[in-house]
């Protein structure tokens, strides 16, 4: 015990939060040093019971093949491929290193967490159809994605996606890519397989039903966390050389407890989502692909509408979209007080700078809360013009917090991706934001690891374990054809994913 009573436990890693960012850390850290000792703590009981549940993450496999938002149109009219290039690599990273879960027999049963689906691009209207054809002819250059499809011919659209095509405007002008290599991914099935694994492995504890009270560094660099037993009320200390803060929209207040000067500045931005969930079979049974839209104006990329077939518990389902909406609680089982208690001398003025500079994105989420089923109905018709409110249920979705960080000239910037903050000594590391986030996991923790394991990632030891998880680790897949096509044949056959006919 620590003088004032509490119980005192020493380790090497502490993992915060039971989400697929701290599962796919775990795992990696424990091939690449498997006499690490980690203890994981989650507040809830249960693993990817927040952001990585299935009802809660949009599951696409982000790979940037059909979501509009990584392919912007540039003031000079030529369509932007680098953040898109970036993510359809990254998740190449993703699928090498399941693949090699799978080969290990870390994992048993690939297609329970992954399944090959189309992934579809959609768009009407004579400027948006004239966006989708550059956005095509810009990516179809790039070897990543040769293998695209676009069209403009509706009976070829009507065989692609018929409920989209019924009922539409024989006068409306449409047009649509399609890429055979897209999946569809439960992370919360993937996360819980990877614990159940994780747990069984000497000096690896995994404990729900826990909350981290407090973080305080100490002077030879190490970390003393206070977790508190949400069940019992009984609170104890850890000594942790490292700590990894993968709480979701938990993860911007631990941060801020840390007090490292890498995390001053940042805010968040909570927004909420909700799905319409298809209730009536026959609808489910005629719609198999991913149909991704453009987002309205001003509204957050994370609200790109999308018809979606995905496979839940074993069940087929079809959503569409998400809704956004505002909540100040930054989990889905947070507070309404997460929000308030986030702003901090050090980020109240970026986050006033970007809510200024974001109003139009304000306005978009009152204009959501305030919708009624009726205009939700209308926004699904856009999609798919024969829906009927009875073939239709409400399901709540996950809850997301945007980044918002300092910026020397704007004075504060909204972020809609993922971001990195870890302390210049390597000792602790944090995840804050949202999409891609579950899709480009490894390739997240891959760079983690280089920041925070310095020293060990120089060994050959560690080198030479990467490149077994991931072929690919120290190249760049985007520039290197050969060895693209090359592993993704082989990772399509372990994972049992549709092969590209091209390679």
């Amino acid at each position: 015990m620590d003088q004032s009573g509490n119980i005192s436990e020493n380790t090497d890693v502490i993992l915060i939060g039971a989400g697929i960012m701290s599962a796919t850390l775990g795992v990696m850290l424990k091939e690449l040093e498997p006499k690490l000792t980690i203890k994981i703590f989650e507040r809830l009981d249960g693993a990817a019971a927040e952001s990585s549940d299935a009802w809660n993450n949009a599951g696409t496999g982000h790979s940037a093949f059909c979501e509009l938002n990584y392919t912007p149109e540039l003031p000079d009219g030529s369509i932007e491929t680098v953040k898109a290039v970036k993510i359809a690599e990254s998740f190449e990273e993703s699928k090498q290193f399941w693949s090699f879960l799978l080969q290990q027999q870390f994992l048993s049963d690939a297609p329970n967490f992954i399944k090959s689906i189309p992934h579809m691009s959609f768009v009407w209207g004579e400027k948006h159809v004239e966006y989708l054809r550059k956005r095509y002819e810009a990516l179809k250059k790039h070897h990543l994605f040769k293998e695209m499809v676009y069209s403009e011919d509706k009976k070829q659209l009507a065989e692609w996606m018929p409920l989209v095509m019924d009922g539409r405007d024989p006068n409306e002008k449409v047009a649509a890519t399609r890429m055979e290599l897209g999946t569809d991914v439960n992370f919360g099935a993937l996360t819980k397989a990877m614990f159940a694994k994780l747990k069984t492995m000497e000096g690896v504890d995994l404990e729900y039903g826990h909350e981290i009270r407090d973080l305080e560094q100490n002077k030879d660099a190490s970390w003393t966390v206070k977790v508190k037993n949400l069940g019992t009320g009984e609170s104890r200390k850890l000594t942790a050389k490292f700590v990894f803060i993968g709480a979701g929209g938990g993860s911007l207040p631990l941060l801020e407890k840390s007090n490292i000067k890498e995390g001053k500045g940042f805010g968040g931005f909570p927004v909420s989502g909700q799905w319409l969930r298809c209730i009536n079979p026959a609808v489910i049974k005629r719609h198999q692909a991913k149909v991704y839209g453009k987002a309205a104006v001003g509204s957050p990329p994370m609200s790109v509408p999308h018809l979606d077939t995905r496979m839940i518990e074993g069940k087929r389902e079809l959503l569409f979209g998400p809704y956004a909406g505002f909540s100040t609680k930054f989990l889905k089982n947070g507070s309404y007080l997460d929000l308030p208690l986030s702003i901090k001398p050090d980020n109240i003025f970026p986050m006033m700078s970007a809510g200024i500079k974001n109003i139009p994105l304000t306005k978009y989420l009152i204009d959501q809360v305030r919708q009624s089923p009726e205009d939700r109905l209308e926004a699904l018709k856009e999609y798919l013009p024969t829906a009927r409110m009875e073939d239709w249920e409400l399901e709540t979705a996950g809850q997301r917090v945007q980044v918002i960080k300092k910026d020397p000239v704007k004075g504060g910037v909204l972020e809609f991706g993922t971001e990195v903050v870890s302390a210049a000594d390597g000792s602790i590391a944090a995840l804050l934001g949202a999409s891609p986030g579950a899709s480009t996991a490894v390739s997240i923790m891959v760079d983690l690891i280089g920041r925070c394991f310095k020293t060990q990632m120089q060994s050959e030891a560690w080198q030479s374990k990467m490149k077994e998880m991931m072929p690919s680790y120290g190249k760049k897949l985007g520039k290197e054809p050969e060895l693209a096509g090359k592993i993704r044949e082989e990772t399509s056959k372990v994972l049992g994913l549709t092969i590209p006919e091209t390679v």
